[in-house]
């Protein structure tokens, strides 16, 4: 049976966050998976608001293995996502990565 890698982060937007700039990261995740081809599957939630104090955003990213992880960590273009879109409105960040 072969193994895969997931990597789950979960965001929290900083209130000033304003809805464009939500937006506008959103959107660029949601580029990722056509720039970045070690991704097999790629999910970006936005939060229901069922329960209180979730974080606003997940994201769901499955590669076939860790060394498909790394391409898309290191990724040119996640990185750019991470500081131009992200850094400037995430208030929290929590991840986790594991085998699948």
């Amino acid at each position: 049976m072969r193994m895969g890698f997931r990597h789950v982060v979960a965001l929290q937007w900083k209130a000033e966050a304003t809805d464009e700039q939500r937006r506008s990261a959103v959107a660029a995740l949601r580029r990722l998976p056509d720039l970045v081809p070690t991704i097999r599957s790629y999910v970006v939630g936005e939060d229901a608001r069922v329960n209180d104090g979730n974080h606003d955003l997940v994201i769901v990213a499955d590669f076939d293995d860790l060394d498909g992880y790394l391409v898309y960590r290191d990724h040119a273009e996640h990185q750019r996502v991470i500081t131009n879109e992200l850094a400037p409105i995430v208030a929290r960040r929590a991840a986790v990565q594991h085998t699948t």
